[in-house]
Protein backbone atom coordinates (compact mmCIF):
# COMPACT_ATOMS: atom_id res chain seq x y z
CA UNK A 1 0.00 0.00 0.00
CA UNK A 2 1.19 3.51 -0.80
CA UNK A 3 0.44 6.05 1.92
CA UNK A 4 -1.79 8.94 0.92
CA UNK A 5 0.94 11.55 1.35
CA UNK A 6 3.70 9.64 -0.40
CA UNK A 7 3.37 10.38 -4.10
CA UNK A 8 7.07 9.68 -4.58
CA UNK A 9 6.42 6.00 -3.79
CA UNK A 10 4.11 5.50 -6.78
CA UNK A 11 6.97 3.94 -8.68
CA UNK A 12 9.37 1.79 -6.68
CA UNK A 13 12.45 0.23 -8.22
CA UNK A 14 11.76 -3.37 -9.18
CA UNK A 15 8.13 -3.30 -8.01
CA UNK A 16 4.99 -2.57 -10.03
CA UNK A 17 2.24 -0.71 -8.16
CA UNK A 18 -1.28 -2.17 -8.10
CA UNK A 19 -4.12 0.31 -8.68
CA UNK A 20 -7.46 -1.10 -7.53
CA UNK A 21 -10.56 0.09 -9.40
CA UNK A 22 -13.49 1.52 -7.46
CA UNK A 23 -16.24 2.63 -9.84
CA UNK A 24 -19.00 4.62 -8.15
CA UNK A 25 -21.20 4.37 -11.23
CA UNK A 26 -24.40 2.62 -12.26
CA UNK A 27 -23.11 1.75 -15.75
CA UNK A 28 -19.40 0.87 -15.83
CA UNK A 29 -18.80 -2.10 -18.13
CA UNK A 30 -17.57 -4.53 -15.45
CA UNK A 31 -18.83 -3.45 -12.02
CA UNK A 32 -21.42 -0.75 -12.63
CA UNK A 33 -23.80 -0.43 -9.68
CA UNK A 34 -21.93 -2.83 -7.41
CA UNK A 35 -20.29 -0.17 -5.22
CA UNK A 36 -22.71 2.71 -5.68
CA UNK A 37 -23.27 3.40 -1.97
CA UNK A 38 -20.65 4.81 0.40
CA UNK A 39 -20.74 1.73 2.64
CA UNK A 40 -20.32 -0.63 -0.31
CA UNK A 41 -17.41 1.49 -1.53
CA UNK A 42 -15.71 1.46 1.86
CA UNK A 43 -16.02 -2.32 2.11
CA UNK A 44 -14.62 -2.78 -1.40
CA UNK A 45 -11.72 -0.40 -0.73
CA UNK A 46 -10.89 -2.26 2.49
CA UNK A 47 -10.93 -5.57 0.64
CA UNK A 48 -8.66 -4.30 -2.15
CA UNK A 49 -6.18 -2.82 0.34
CA UNK A 50 -6.05 -6.13 2.22
CA UNK A 51 -5.48 -7.94 -1.08
CA UNK A 52 -2.50 -5.79 -2.05
CA UNK A 53 -3.76 -2.60 -3.68
CA UNK A 54 -1.25 0.25 -3.49
CA UNK A 55 -3.67 2.87 -4.90
CA UNK A 56 -7.46 3.11 -4.94
CA UNK A 57 -8.76 4.69 -8.15
CA UNK A 58 -12.21 6.20 -7.63
CA UNK A 59 -14.34 7.21 -10.61
CA UNK A 60 -17.89 8.52 -10.97
CA UNK A 61 -18.34 8.51 -14.75
CA UNK A 62 -18.21 5.45 -16.96
CA UNK A 63 -15.82 5.69 -19.90
CA UNK A 64 -16.78 2.35 -21.44
CA UNK A 65 -17.40 2.37 -25.21
CA UNK A 66 -20.77 3.98 -25.89
CA UNK A 67 -21.04 5.63 -22.48
CA UNK A 68 -22.93 8.91 -22.12
CA UNK A 69 -21.41 11.94 -20.40
CA UNK A 70 -22.20 12.85 -16.79
CA UNK A 71 -22.35 16.41 -15.44
CA UNK A 72 -19.66 17.62 -13.05
CA UNK A 73 -22.23 18.08 -10.26
CA UNK A 74 -23.54 14.53 -10.61
CA UNK A 75 -20.03 13.14 -10.75
CA UNK A 76 -19.10 14.99 -7.56
CA UNK A 77 -22.23 13.74 -5.80
CA UNK A 78 -21.03 10.22 -6.54
CA UNK A 79 -17.32 10.44 -5.76
CA UNK A 80 -16.74 13.10 -3.09
CA UNK A 81 -18.52 11.27 -0.21
CA UNK A 82 -16.64 8.09 -1.13
CA UNK A 83 -13.26 9.83 -1.32
CA UNK A 84 -13.86 11.46 2.07
CA UNK A 85 -14.94 8.16 3.63
CA UNK A 86 -12.02 6.14 2.23
CA UNK A 87 -9.54 8.90 3.13
CA UNK A 88 -10.88 9.09 6.69
CA UNK A 89 -10.57 5.34 7.23
CA UNK A 90 -7.43 4.32 5.34
CA UNK A 91 -3.94 5.78 4.93
CA UNK A 92 -3.85 4.86 1.25
CA UNK A 93 -3.17 6.81 -1.93
CA UNK A 94 -6.49 7.74 -3.57
CA UNK A 95 -6.66 8.55 -7.27
CA UNK A 96 -9.56 10.51 -8.78
CA UNK A 97 -10.52 9.16 -12.19
CA UNK A 98 -11.96 12.26 -13.89
CA UNK A 99 -11.43 14.72 -16.73
CA UNK A 100 -13.35 17.63 -15.20
CA UNK A 101 -11.48 20.49 -13.52
CA UNK A 102 -14.26 21.06 -10.98
CA UNK A 103 -14.24 17.41 -9.93
CA UNK A 104 -10.43 17.28 -9.72
CA UNK A 105 -10.34 20.29 -7.42
CA UNK A 106 -13.09 19.00 -5.12
CA UNK A 107 -11.60 15.50 -5.04
CA UNK A 108 -8.16 16.72 -4.00
CA UNK A 109 -9.75 18.83 -1.25
CA UNK A 110 -11.62 15.70 -0.12
CA UNK A 111 -8.47 13.57 0.15
CA UNK A 112 -7.45 12.39 -3.32
CA UNK A 113 -3.69 12.39 -3.89
CA UNK A 114 -3.54 11.66 -7.61
CA UNK A 115 -5.34 12.68 -10.82
CA UNK A 116 -6.06 9.98 -13.41
CA UNK A 117 -7.40 11.67 -16.56
CA UNK A 118 -8.45 9.70 -19.63
CA UNK A 119 -8.46 12.98 -21.60
CA UNK A 120 -4.93 14.00 -20.56
CA UNK A 121 -5.93 17.41 -19.13
CA UNK A 122 -7.47 18.60 -22.40
CA UNK A 123 -10.88 19.57 -20.94
CA UNK A 124 -11.50 23.21 -20.06
CA UNK A 125 -9.67 24.29 -16.92
CA UNK A 126 -8.14 20.88 -16.18
CA UNK A 127 -4.56 21.91 -16.96
CA UNK A 128 -4.87 25.00 -14.75
CA UNK A 129 -6.33 23.05 -11.81
CA UNK A 130 -3.65 20.37 -12.09
CA UNK A 131 -0.94 23.04 -12.15
CA UNK A 132 -2.17 24.38 -8.80
CA UNK A 133 -1.71 21.00 -7.13
CA UNK A 134 1.37 19.00 -6.19
CA UNK A 135 -0.11 15.55 -6.86
CA UNK A 136 0.93 12.96 -9.47
CA UNK A 137 -1.04 13.13 -12.72
CA UNK A 138 -1.71 10.34 -15.22
CA UNK A 139 -2.14 11.44 -18.83
CA UNK A 140 -3.97 8.90 -21.00
CA UNK A 141 -4.36 8.67 -24.76
CA UNK A 142 -7.86 8.33 -26.19
CA UNK A 143 -8.86 8.65 -29.84
CA UNK A 144 -12.32 10.25 -29.97
CA UNK A 145 -14.77 10.16 -27.06
CA UNK A 146 -16.31 7.20 -25.17
CA UNK A 147 -19.61 7.51 -27.04
CA UNK A 148 -17.97 6.73 -30.40
CA UNK A 149 -14.28 5.92 -29.80
CA UNK A 150 -14.57 2.32 -30.99
CA UNK A 151 -16.16 3.25 -34.33
CA UNK A 152 -13.32 2.34 -36.70
CA UNK A 153 -10.24 3.89 -34.99
CA UNK A 154 -7.48 4.58 -37.53
CA UNK A 155 -3.74 5.32 -37.03
CA UNK A 156 -0.72 5.68 -39.29
CA UNK A 157 1.39 3.91 -36.65
CA UNK A 158 -0.53 3.40 -33.41
CA UNK A 159 2.58 3.31 -31.20
CA UNK A 160 4.16 6.38 -32.78
CA UNK A 161 0.83 8.24 -32.82
CA UNK A 162 0.12 7.51 -29.15
CA UNK A 163 3.67 8.50 -28.20
CA UNK A 164 3.34 11.72 -30.20
CA UNK A 165 0.08 12.68 -28.51
CA UNK A 166 1.45 11.99 -25.03
CA UNK A 167 4.62 13.92 -25.86
CA UNK A 168 2.53 16.97 -26.77
CA UNK A 169 0.54 16.69 -23.55
CA UNK A 170 3.75 16.44 -21.52
CA UNK A 171 4.95 19.62 -23.22
CA UNK A 172 1.62 21.33 -22.48
CA UNK A 173 1.95 20.38 -18.82
CA UNK A 174 5.47 21.76 -18.66
CA UNK A 175 4.33 25.02 -20.26
CA UNK A 176 1.55 25.26 -17.66
CA UNK A 177 4.12 25.06 -14.88
CA UNK A 178 3.66 21.39 -13.96
CA UNK A 179 6.89 19.64 -13.02
CA UNK A 180 7.08 16.71 -15.45
CA UNK A 181 8.43 14.49 -12.67
CA UNK A 182 4.81 14.41 -11.44
CA UNK A 183 3.57 12.86 -14.68
CA UNK A 184 2.59 9.29 -15.52
CA UNK A 185 1.59 8.17 -19.01
CA UNK A 186 -1.03 5.66 -20.13
CA UNK A 187 -1.44 4.41 -23.74
CA UNK A 188 -5.17 3.98 -23.21
CA UNK A 189 -5.81 0.35 -24.07
CA UNK A 190 -9.34 0.00 -25.47
CA UNK A 191 -9.87 3.74 -25.82
CA UNK A 192 -10.20 4.09 -29.57
CA UNK A 193 -8.09 1.04 -30.47
CA UNK A 194 -8.77 -2.17 -32.35
CA UNK A 195 -7.65 -5.58 -31.15
CA UNK A 196 -4.53 -5.42 -33.32
CA UNK A 197 -3.73 -1.87 -32.20
CA UNK A 198 -3.99 -2.91 -28.55
CA UNK A 199 -1.63 -5.82 -29.21
CA UNK A 200 0.87 -3.53 -30.96
CA UNK A 201 0.88 -1.13 -28.00
CA UNK A 202 1.39 -3.94 -25.51
CA UNK A 203 4.21 -5.51 -27.51
CA UNK A 204 5.99 -2.17 -27.92
CA UNK A 205 5.08 -0.52 -24.64
CA UNK A 206 8.54 0.94 -24.03
CA UNK A 207 8.30 2.92 -27.28
CA UNK A 208 5.75 5.28 -25.75
CA UNK A 209 7.95 6.18 -22.79
CA UNK A 210 9.39 9.70 -22.70
CA UNK A 211 11.59 11.44 -20.11
CA UNK A 212 11.75 8.08 -18.32
CA UNK A 213 8.22 8.70 -17.01
CA UNK A 214 6.34 5.79 -15.41
CA UNK A 215 3.75 3.94 -17.49
CA UNK A 216 0.29 3.00 -16.24
CA UNK A 217 -1.60 0.22 -18.00
CA UNK A 218 -5.29 -0.69 -17.77
CA UNK A 219 -6.23 -3.95 -19.51
CA UNK A 220 -8.38 -5.53 -16.81
CA UNK A 221 -11.47 -7.33 -18.22
CA UNK A 222 -11.39 -5.23 -21.38
CA UNK A 223 -13.12 -6.03 -24.66
CA UNK A 224 -9.87 -7.07 -26.33
CA UNK A 225 -10.11 -10.21 -24.17
CA UNK A 226 -13.67 -10.85 -25.27
CA UNK A 227 -12.71 -10.31 -28.91
CA UNK A 228 -9.78 -12.72 -28.64
CA UNK A 229 -11.22 -15.46 -26.44
CA UNK A 230 -14.97 -14.98 -26.70
CA UNK A 231 -15.34 -14.52 -22.94
CA UNK A 232 -18.01 -12.59 -21.08
CA UNK A 233 -16.84 -9.77 -18.79
CA UNK A 234 -17.13 -11.87 -15.62
CA UNK A 235 -15.02 -14.66 -17.17
CA UNK A 236 -11.95 -12.54 -17.98
CA UNK A 237 -9.94 -12.74 -14.74
CA UNK A 238 -7.26 -15.19 -15.90
CA UNK A 239 -6.75 -13.42 -19.22
CA UNK A 240 -6.58 -10.06 -17.41
CA UNK A 241 -3.81 -11.39 -15.17
CA UNK A 242 -1.90 -12.68 -18.20
CA UNK A 243 -2.08 -9.24 -19.81
CA UNK A 244 -1.01 -7.53 -16.57
CA UNK A 245 2.05 -9.80 -16.38
CA UNK A 246 2.94 -9.08 -20.01
CA UNK A 247 2.54 -5.36 -19.35
CA UNK A 248 4.91 -5.47 -16.37
CA UNK A 249 7.44 -7.53 -18.32
CA UNK A 250 7.24 -4.98 -21.13
CA UNK A 251 7.80 -1.98 -18.88
CA UNK A 252 4.58 -1.05 -17.06
CA UNK A 253 5.13 0.52 -13.63
CA UNK A 254 1.47 0.65 -12.50
CA UNK A 255 -1.35 -1.74 -13.42
CA UNK A 256 -4.99 -0.74 -12.97
CA UNK A 257 -7.07 -3.82 -12.14
CA UNK A 258 -10.39 -5.15 -10.85
CA UNK A 259 -9.03 -8.44 -9.46
CA UNK A 260 -6.48 -7.16 -6.97
CA UNK A 261 -5.63 -10.31 -5.02
CA UNK A 262 -5.04 -12.51 -8.04
CA UNK A 263 -3.13 -9.86 -9.99
CA UNK A 264 -1.00 -8.85 -7.01
CA UNK A 265 0.01 -12.44 -6.29
CA UNK A 266 0.91 -13.07 -9.93
CA UNK A 267 2.99 -9.90 -10.26
CA UNK A 268 4.82 -10.38 -6.95
CA UNK A 269 5.68 -13.92 -8.03
CA UNK A 270 6.93 -12.65 -11.38
CA UNK A 271 9.07 -10.02 -9.66
CA UNK A 272 10.52 -12.58 -7.25
CA UNK A 273 11.59 -14.84 -10.11
CA UNK A 274 13.02 -11.97 -12.16
CA UNK A 275 14.93 -10.66 -9.11
CA UNK A 276 16.44 -14.10 -8.56
CA UNK A 277 17.39 -14.28 -12.24
CA UNK A 278 19.16 -10.91 -12.05
CA UNK A 279 20.95 -11.95 -8.89
CA UNK A 280 22.15 -15.14 -10.51
CA UNK A 281 23.51 -13.27 -13.54
CA UNK A 282 25.32 -10.71 -11.38
CA UNK A 283 26.98 -13.39 -9.23
CA UNK A 284 28.43 -15.27 -12.20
Amino acid sequence: MIRKSDGSALVQTGRAAIMGILNVTPDSFSDGGLFFSVNQSIDHAARMIAEGADIIDIGGESTRPGASAVSADEEMQRVIPVIKAVSDRFDVMISIDTSKAKVMEAAICAGAGMINDVRALTDKGALQVAAKTSVPICLMHMQGQPKSMQHNPVYDDVVADVRGFLSKRIDACAQAGIDISRLIIDPGFGFGKTQQQNFALLNELERIRKHDLPILVGLSRKSVIGQTLGLAVDERTCASIALALLAVMNGANIVRVHDVKETSQAIRMLEAVLTEKKGGIQSQ
